[in-house]
């Protein structure tokens, strides 16, 4: 693969065979950071279980400490007090059958994460197909199917993340945002870290923690050392 002038000279400061303290690899990402923009910092977290198996999927979600840098659109399928709720709490869409069909008719997607009151996932339901593929189907287990749609807004707006595996048993997640410095992405890294640990399925047999990488948009992905937050 061509890597750009930037992107090799990025990578040369960096040992492909060291695995780097958390502090000292996030720092060393925002050193290598050299895009125009303020680039994201993404966590990949390799983990030694098999997501084809129903009982060593790991699943859950988390408020970062320092949120993520992002603005974050939330549509919430809720109806009467409720939906006035989610809108006094920062919600960007609010509705019920009528979102139902904006998204079926003209295939509109200017949102990022969807929230549902559990009376709503009957309709909802009708989505599936749609928004499962892209992830954005709500679910009581990332919170985003709750009673309390003021709060799950409010935390979805506060920087709250969903982490879930991917088909090769890996999780990709936003932690921050470069401009941030390397102590509050340490901190954002420690928490989402902490979280995937205490979600470790009673089914994952051998070593859980397979290998940690950290990198921003455009950079070159640095080794980690998660194993000792387990």
């Amino acid at each position: 693969m061509f890597r750009g002038k930037k992107y090799q000279d990025s990578a040369k400061q960096i040992d492909k065979n060291t695995q780097y303290e958390p502090a000292e690899g996030l720092a060393l990402v925002c050193k290598t950071a050299t895009a125009k923009f303020d680039e994201t910092v993404e966590l990949h977290v390799k983990l030694g279980v098999d997501s084809r198996h129903a009982d060593q999927q790991v699943r859950g979600a988390i408020v970062l400490p320092h949120g993520t840098g992002k603005t974050v659109r939330v549509l919430v399928f809720a109806k009467g007090d409720k939906a006035e709720a989610a809108k006094a709490a920062g919600a960007d869409y609010v509705g019920e059958m009528d979102l139902v069909e904006k998204i079926q008719k003209e295939n509109w997607f200017d949102f990022d994460v969807v929230v549902a009151s559990p009376d709503m996932m009957g309709v909802v339901g009708r989505l599936g197909k749609v928004l499962g593929p892209k992830g954005l189907m709500p679910s009581p287990k990332a919170g985003t199917v709750t009673p309390d749609v003021a709060k799950a807004v409010q935390e979805v707006k506060a920087g709250k993340i969903e982490y879930r595996l991917d088909k090769t048993n890996i999780i990709h997640c936003p932690i921050g945002k470069v401009s941030f410095g390397p102590e509050k992405l340490s901190e954002n890294f420690a928490a989402l870290m902490g979280a995937i640990i205490k979600a470790k399925p009673a089914a994952a047999k051998g070593q859980y923690i397979k290998s940690c990488t950290v990198a921003a948009t455009m950079g070159p992905g640095v080794k980690v050392n998660g194993a000792k937050l387990a």
